[in-house]
C-alpha cells in the first residue's frame, strides 16, 4: 500500500508584491514535501492564490481594473514566485476557478442542511486587511482609530445582515477533538493558545457579507457573498476534486497530512476549519503546523516600517538554494525568525561555501587531478573509517523524527555536522600523502569521502535541491538511490565509481 502524504501551504493572498513571509511558508512546506518523497512517500503538494474578498475588490478598484483581471495579473506573479522558489508543488489552485466554486457551494449546502448556518444580523469589529472578525476585548483605540490587538491591523465597526455559522455549539466538540488528536496542532505553544481561546467561549461566526460583491454567491440568496475564510479554506479539498469524494485524488489524499501556516492565521485553520468540516461530516486534517513571523530586528517586516527584505531581490543576488537554506536554518521550531543580510552572507560562507561546498570541491578536484575521475574501494575498513561511518549513522538516526516534528534547525545542524566530520576525516587521513605511499588506502579514503558526500546530498536535497542535484549528476546517482532507505542500508554507491565534471557549488561572499 502506498504511503500517501498531502501537504499544503497557505494560498497566497494576491494583494501586492510577494514578501518574505510568503517565501518562508512556501519553502518550509516544500522542504517537508521533498523530504517525504526521499522517504518514499507518495506526496501531493498544494499551493495557490486566495482571490476573493473586500480587500481584493478595493485593490482592483484602486488599480482601475475589474476584480478578475486584477486577480489574473497578481496570481501570475505568485505562480511565478512558486517557480522562482523552486517549489515542487503538484497543483496551483485559484479560488476563482469553477472547480473551487463548486466545492464551496457544496460545503455551504451541507452546513445549511446540518442546521449549522442561520440568517441574522452582524454587529461588530471587522478588519479588511485580515478579512477577520474580532471580539471587543481584542480591540484597542489609538489616535481615534481602532486596531486589533491580535494582528495590529485597523478595524471598523460593521452592521449588516449576515448568515452565521453556529460556532458556539462546536466549542465542547472541538475541545474533545483536540483531546483525542493531541498532535493536531503544533508546536505545543500554539496548541495551548488555541485551546485557551476555545475554552474562553466561542461566538457564532458571521459567514457572509452584503457590503461587497466580489466572491462566491450564497446559493439561493445571491445578495450575500460567502465569507472569504470559509471560501479560502475549502481550497484544500476543492484541489482534490471535492465534492466528488469517489475521485482518486480525494480518496488517496484526504484528510490532509499537514497544513503549514503562519501563526497569524492559526485561528482560522485550527478552530473554524475543523468546525466547518466536522459539521459537514468531513474528516479534519491530521495536523497543522503553525510557524512564526519573519522579523527584521525585533519587528515584523512591513512596508510602513521600511524593513522589508524582498525574496526575489535576494534570490537574484545570492541564489535560491542560499535563501532556502538560510531561512530553514535561521527560523527555529515554530518561533519567530530574525533575519538580516549580514547573517545570510555569514551562513552562506560558513555552512555552504566553507563546509559542504568545500568538501565537495576538494574531494572532486583531488579525484579528477590524481585518479582520472575514478575511485575503487576494497572495503578494507580501518578504525578511522568505522568511526566516521558510526558517527554518521548516529547523526542520521533521528533525522526522520526531527523532520516529522518540524525541527529543521537540528536537522540541518546534524547534516552539516556530517560534512564537518567528513572534512576532518580527510584532513586526518591525508589522501595526498597516501598517493605516494598506499594507493589502495587512498582509494578507500576517497571512496568513503564520496559516499559521505552522497549521503549529505540526499539529506540536504529537500533544502537545497539545485546544488544537491548537481552532486547527484556528478556522482551519476540514479533516482531510485536518492532516498533515506539507501543511506540506512549503506548501499548508496558501487565499489567502483566514476565522477563527472564538477564546478564550484557555492561561491564565497566577500
Amino acid at each position: 500500500m502506498q504511503n500517501n502524504f498531502y501537504i499544503t501551504t497557505p494560498i497566497y493572498y494576491p494583494s501586492g508584491e510577494p514578501h518574505m513571509g510568503h517565501a518562508y511558508s512556501s519553502i518550509l512546506a516544500d522542504v517537508f514535501a521533498r523530504f517525504k518523497r526521499i522517504d518514499k512517500h507518495n506526496v501531493y503538494f498544494l499551493t495557490g492564490t486566495d482571490e476573493h474578498g473586500l480587500k481584493i475588490e478595493k485593490s482592483a478598484k484602486e488599480n482601475n481594473m475589474k476584480p478578475l483581471d486584477y486577480c489574473n495579473k497578481i496570481s501570475k506573479i505568485f505562480n511565478e514566485l512558486a517557480i522562482k522558489l523552486n517549489l515542487s508543488n503538484n497543483d496551483f489552485i485559484r479560488t476563482t476557478e469553477q472547480r473551487h466554486h463548486k466545492a464551496v457551494k457544496d460545503l455551504w449546502n451541507k452546513l445549511i442542511k446540518s442546521g449549522d448556518i442561520y440568517l441574522s444580523k452582524y454587529k461588530g469589529w471587522y478588519s479588511i486587511s485580515d478579512e477577520a472578525y474580532y471580539n471587543e476585548d481584542e480591540i484597542v483605540k489609538k489616535n481615534n482609530k481602532y486596531f486589533s490587538t491580535f494582528s495590529g491591523s485597523q478595524v471598523e465597526w460593521v452592521e449588516e445582515e449576515s448568515f452565521f455559522f453556529k460556532l458556539s455549539s462546536w466549542q465542547d466538540k472541538l475541545l474533545e477533538f483536540y483531546n483525542k488528536n493531541d498532535k493536531f496542532i503544533s508546536p505545543i505553544s500554539r496548541k495551548n493558545e488555541v485551546i485557551n481561546f476555545v475554552k474562553s467561549g466561542l461566538r457564532d461566526l458571521s459567514v457572509s457579507r452584503t457590503s461587497f460583491t466580489w466572491g462566491i454567491k450564497v446559493p439561493e440568496n445571491e445578495k450575500h457573498v460567502i465569507y472569504v475564510w470559509l471560501d479560502a479554506l475549502t481550497n484544500y479539498i476543492s484541489a482534490l476534486n471535492y465534492p466528488n469524494i469517489g475521485d482518486k485524488l480525494y480518496k488517496d489524499f484526504w484528510p490532509a497530512s499537514l497544513h503549514v501556516i503562519g501563526k497569524d492565521i492559526l485561528r482560522f485553520h485550527a478552530i473554524y476549519w475543523p468546525a466547518f468540516l466536522l459539521a459537514a461530516n468531513i474528516e479534519p486534517p491530521s495536523k497543522i503546523f503553525s510557524h512564526g513571523w519573519i522579523l527584521s530586528g525585533d519587528e515584523k517586516m512591513s512596508k510602513s516600517k521600511g524593513n522589508i527584505l524582498k525574496p526575489l531581490e535576494i534570490i537574484d543576488k545570492y541564489g535560491i538554494d542560499e535563501l532556502r537554506y538560510y531561512l530553514m536554518k535561521e527560523v527555529s521550531h515554530g518561533s519567530d525568525g530574525n533575519i538580516s543580510l549580514k547573517n545570510l552572507e555569514s551562513c552562506i560562507n560558513s555552512d555552504l561555501a566553507n563546509n559542504f561546498g568545500n568538501l565537495c570541491q576538494r574531494v572532486f578536484s583531488f579525484v579528477k587531478n590524481n585518479c582520472n575521475n575514478k575511485v575503487k574501494s576494497s572495503k578494507n575498513l580501518k578504525d578511522a573509517d568505522n568511526k566516521l561511518i558510526n558517527e554518521t549513522n548516529h547523526l542520521v538516526k533521528n533525522l526522520r523524527i526531527m523532520m516529522d516534528n518540524h525541527d529543521l534547525n537540528n536537522y540541518i545542524k546534524s547534516v552539516i555536522n556530517i560534512s564537518f566530520i567528513t572534512n576532518k576525516y580527510i584532513n586526518d587521513e591525508e589522501p595526498w600523502k597516501l598517493k605516494k605511499t598506499n594507493i589502495k588506502r587512498m582509494n578507500n579514503v576517497l571512496h568513503i569521502a564520496i559516499e559521505q558526500i552522497a549521503k549529505i546530498s540526499v539529506l540536504l536535497n529537500p533544502i537545497i535541491p539545485l546544488a544537491t542535484g548537481k552532486v547527484f549528476k556528478i556522482l551519476n546517482l540514479k533516482s531510485e538511490i536518492i532516498n533515506l532507505q539507501s543511506i540506512e542500508s549503506g548501499k548508496i554507491l558501487n565499489n567502483e565509481i566514476t565522477i563527472g565534471s564538477a564546478d564550484i557549488l557555492f561561491k564565497k561572499i566577500t
